[in-house]
């Protein structure tokens, strides 16, 4: 299978510790979401969730979550690759001392 750019885009969290969505896709396929943190300054904490559903008409559900604290010497992240056939869900939550910031991301799929 080839590689290919699901969905894209750069995203400002709304900061404050709310959850902001950035795809939600229902395609079966692998996904593999890709996001530049470079923006994160000390004080700054990001959780990225995939969140997924077992079953068409099932609940989505947290799958994974990453947290990321402070800047980052490393700043692209990746998610692990998620094989789905019914729904998954990428999202974001800043929270902490700083500012609200813009994450520049992409969703892979193949």
């Amino acid at each position: 299978m080839a590689l290919a750019l699901e969905t894209s885009g750069t995203t400002t969290a709304t900061g404050g510790g709310v959850e902001d969505t950035l795809a939600t896709l229902t395609g079966t396929k692998f996904y593999q979401l890709v996001i530049d943190t470079v923006n994160m300054v000390d004080g700054d904490t990001l959780e990225i969730k995939v969140k997924s559903k077992v079953l068409n008409g099932g609940t989505t559900r947290l799958e994974q979550i990453a947290v990321y604290t402070h800047g980052q010497v490393e700043p692209i992240k990746r998610s692990l690759p998620f094989a789905s056939d019914q729904e998954l869900v990428f999202t974001i939550t800043q929270s902490g001392a700083g500012t609200d910031k813009a994450f520049p991301w992409k969703v892979m799929s193949w």
